[in-house]
């Protein structure tokens, strides 16, 4: 027997999964840990962490077997975060992550130095807090000291696979998100490098999602338990190598992940950009694809948040058999999703979360109702988006996430979104996606699209039903609350 290793480097946790001939997962392993918020608005997290994860997961996932049958491990991880490091391959500052939000002046700065529309159209998106360009501007303005030891720059799963392999390297979808791609050359840009003054020296090799970037060291074998000269393989970032695991790897083939944070996933055959840069144009993980996602910041991690706030005792299934109960609409309760600002369709960092319309009637299943059709509502914002930037056919949604799980939410989700909802077999996600990548550079497979065809099957299907029209009418009134409150928002500060 064989194996193949995928590694998903999250936000809060490092997961590995192992996957044999069949495509079945035969051993996973996972290492929680935290990130810090020093300042508002910030998130950081030492790169320290997802190592020992690493080191951790791997080993739970791995048991028994024979170290010497896996046959490559396959990258993936949070994307958009920014790993400085001096000559040496030291970590000099703590991981800026994703979701910090400090960076509004450093996309202002971007957008002067380049230009709107000359961004928009090398890069396919607009300067967001999230990007990594814009941290990297943001340590230049604000850490100079540190600036100037800085030697490498490296995305959050790099980071591991430099620890893994001594590589310095990344995939096309990962460094699309860094808003330092041309995305339709699947390459640095040079034009965009030299307009903010970032040295070229500073970023890793570019690869493809299912070629080999190195190979495993002696130091990190014995740290991880494998033998030296395992393949490493390129990956990709978490929403493309989620594509790959739940077999969105075509064109017109659609992903919904429910996660902390909420993607709707197109994959193109060719860069598709929105106007306005409302809808991320990325690289997919597969050669020759690309992707258009809309991204909510807050979607199961809202649930979360409301679940930790108000029962945090209770599983998360008891809640949402409640929430049945509650009915369609929540009884006029809406819920504005935007607990850690949002990107579309309102790239505002300084959004905020709100209940309205909450009346005496109103009970917790009725705010856990709110909180699911408020992330449907903005899962179906994102649609939208791409919808009108060419986006045609959406009858079929792949889904995965914890979210997903809820039988009410998959209806709710159909009713919103207004398509089948499809779960599939692969219940692992990025990391499954990240293990089938491998599959192909360890030639199990021709290509990504065989990898899917063989491993990823359907298994349910939720279907619309005839709350359609209650819903649109609720989404509606949704999308009148940010325009309405945003003034607020931004008063708060």
């Amino acid at each position: 027997m064989s194996y193949l290793l995928g590694l998903d480097v999250s936000t809060t946790a490092t997961k590995a999964v192992l996957v044999d001939e069949n495509g079945a997962v035969v051993g996973t392993g996972a290492a929680e840990y935290p990130f810090e918020t020093p300042q508002p608005l910030w998130s950081e997290q030492d790169p320290a962490l997802w190592w020992e994860g690493t080191k951790t997961a791997i080993g739970a996932a791995l048991g028994g077997i024979d170290k010497a049958e896996v046959a490559g491990i396959g990258l993936t991880g949070q994307m958009h975060g920014m790993v400085l490091l001096d000559s040496a391959g030291k970590v000099i500052r703590p991981a800026i992550l994703w979701n910090d939000q400090r960076t509004a002046e450093e996309c202002d700065e971007i957008r002067n130095r380049v230009g709107f529309e000359r961004l928009l159209s090398i890069t396919g998106n607009d300067a967001l807090t999230g990007f990594t360009a814009p941290k990297l501007l943001w340590t230049r303005n604000h850490e100079p000291d540190l600036w100037s030891k800085a030697a490498h720059m490296l995305l959050p799963k790099d980071y591991v696979r430099f620890r893994l392999t001594g590589a310095l390297a990344t995939d096309a979808a990962d460094a699309a998100g860094t808003l330092l791609l041309d995305l339709a050359g699947r390459s640095w840009s040079g034009q965009i490098l030299a307009d903010l003054e970032i040295p070229a020296g500073l970023l890793p090799q570019v690869f493809e999602g299912p070629e080999i970037t190195g190979r495993l060291g002696e130091a990190a074998a014995g740290d991880v338990g494998l033998p030296s000269g395992t393949p490493v393989v390129a990956g990709g970032g978490d929403q493309a190598a989620n594509a790959v695991g739940v077999g969105a790897v075509r064109p017109g083939d659609i992903a919904l992940s429910l996660g902390t944070s909420g993607v709707v996933f197109a994959t193109t055959d060719r860069p598709v950009v929105e106007s306005r840069g409302l809808v991320h144009a990325f690289c997919h993980a597969v050669p020759g694809r690309w992707h258009n996602m809309g991204v909510m910041l807050s979607a199961a991690g809202s649930l979360r948040w409301l679940r930790d706030a108000i029962a945090p005792t209770e599983q998360f299934s008891r809640l949402s058999e409640e929430a049945a109960g509650a009915g369609p609409g929540a009884d006029g309760l809406l819920f504005l999703p935007y607990l850690s600002g949002e990107r579309a369709p309102h790239p505002d960092p300084l959004a905020r979360a709100a209940f309205v319309g909450l009346t005496l009637r109103h009970n917790r299943a009725h705010l856990v109702r709110a909180v699911m059709e408020g992330v449907a509502f903005g899962l179906r914002d994102g649609l939208d988006l791409m919808k009108a930037a060419g986006l045609s056919g959406v009858n079929r949604i792949r889904a995965s996430g914890g979210g997903v799980r809820s039988p009410l939410w998959r209806q709710i989700l159909a009713d919103v979104l207004e398509a089948d909802i499809v779960t599939v077999s692969t219940a692992e996600g990025a990391a499954y996606g990240a293990a089938l990548l491998a599959g192909v550079a360890a030639g199990w497979f021709e290509s990504v699209e065989e990898a899917a065809d063989t491993f990823v099957t359907e298994e349910s299907v939720t279907s619309p039903d005839d709350e359609i029209d209650r819903y649109r009418e609720a989404h509606s009134r949704y999308r009148d609350l940010y325009p309405a409150l945003a003034p607020t928002f931004h008063s708060l500060i």
